[in-house]
């Protein structure tokens, strides 16, 4: 059977002209045409959308994304070392960009060394199981991110627990813990999100400190969603709270606030010396290219010296939540809950008709019943983009 036969409404068609000589094996159609159906009838057969529109739905929150002085770098970086690393860190993928790139985000972070992962993604699954093993345990936050969960499944398969605590029960979580200690020996980590990306509530980390410290774990925390838009500097959900160089391990994303992309891991020598001779993310995938590292740069310097860039989307953030009645949070996160999928999905077309690019946010990425719009907030917009907004959603919500 030809892969072009019982296609149904497939998400990304083929192109008219290709010529396809591959043939699709009659059980593998089946399964793959099955599943297709069954999104097609839960309304849940995902599409790639263009931008257009105001963006509220993206994470460029300092507006860096299309800044000339990122391009200018990215340019003056490709002159200088090419287009492309050509080679994993550990062969010839190494350039003075990327030792210096590491160097400023660790001063920034608060950490004694750093290293560079090609995407938020690879890092999450790829520190984890390159942390713990068989004997030891990691303790994940209900709603982390999903690489935090695949990194703690692929833990799980090289034979280490996991337990997976409530969102932000602490008590549940040392319960836990407590629970695992009294009949093991190994070692624990604990992983969770700084800022939760669907709901833009943040963890305790000085808890989850004093907790890892009695337990004598570690403490991994995603700061994709806080980095370049928290604390004093841009630090990070870690700097906002007092805990800056305290949290064993911080990861964080280039392209998020910083408008570039890549991801980065930062921590004590001794641990990241590990993750670069163990983490197989790392040490079988391709640098970042120059052009990549060199952009980054520059907005890991804007980003600590034009904080009004953080102010005005964390501005925004707030004028949107007061308009709704919600509780104020430190993020850029706007969570608007709807609980019935087909409702969101009707709200977000509507947004997008009136030229607003908010998305809806469904199962399986959230629970049954908690579909939602995600709104985020950024320096891009302006005063005006937000009410309008505003004026739009109080007559729908």
């Amino acid at each position: 059977m030809k892969a072009s036969e019982n296609s149904g409404n497939l998400s990304i068609p083929a192109s008219p002209n290709a010529v396809s000589m591959a043939e699709v094996p009659a059980p593998w159609m089946d399964r793959l045409g099955r599943a297709l159906q069954l999104r097609e009838e839960s309304i849940r057969q995902r599409t790639i959308s263009p931008a257009s529109g105001l963006d509220f739905c993206s994470n460029d929150y300092l507006g860096l994304r299309g800044d000339p002085r990122l391009a200018q770098a990215a340019y003056e970086a490709a002159r200088e070392y090419g287009s492309g690393s050509g080679a994993a860190r550990l062969l010839r993928g190494t350039t003075p960009l990327h030792d210096a790139l590491e160097r400023s985000l660790a001063t920034w972070k608060g950490c004694e060394a750093c290293l560079l992962f090609n995407t938020g993604y690879q890092a999450n699954t790829t520190i984890i199981p390159a942390l713990v093993g068989p004997g030891d345990a990691v303790f994940s936050d209900a709603l982390n991110h999903a690489s935090l969960v695949d990194g703690c499944r692929m833990a799980k398969a090289n034979d280490a627990h996991v337990g997976v605590y409530s969102h932000l029960d602490l008590p549940g979580l040392d319960a836990q813990m407590r629970a695992w200690r009294a009949c093991n020996k190994g070692l624990a980590l604990v992983v969770s999100d700084g800022v939760f990306s669907m709901d833009g509530d943040t963890a305790d980390l000085s808890a989850l400190l004093q907790l890892c410290r009695s337990y004598d774990a570690l403490l991994l925390v995603d700061e994709a969603h806080a980095t370049g838009l928290l604390g004093p500097s841009g630090a990070g959900l870690a700097e906002l709270q007092g805990v800056l160089g305290q949290v064993h391990l911080v990861m964080g994303t280039l392209g998020k606030a910083l408008g570039s992309f890549g991801a980065f891991v930062g921590g004590p020598s001794l641990i990241v010396d590990h993750l670069l001779n163990t983490a197989r993310g790392f040490i079988f995938s391709t640098a970042l290219p120059p052009p990549v590292v060199g952009a980054t740069l520059k907005a890991v310097e804007l980003a600590q010296t034009e904080r009004w860039r953080a102010i005005k989307a964390l501005g925004f953030g707030s004028r949107l939540r007061a308009a709704f009645g919600l509780a104020q949070l430190d993020s850029a996160i706007v969570s608007l809950l709807v609980g019935d999928e087909n409702q969101a999905m009707a709200l977000s077309s509507h947004l997008q008709g009136r030229g607003f690019d908010v998305r809806a946010i469904r199962p399986p990425t959230v629970p049954l019943g908690t579909s939602r719009i995600r709104i985020t907030t950024g320096a891009h917009l302006e005063e005006r983009d937000v009410d309008a907004l505003i004026q739009v959603l109080r007559g729908l919500v």
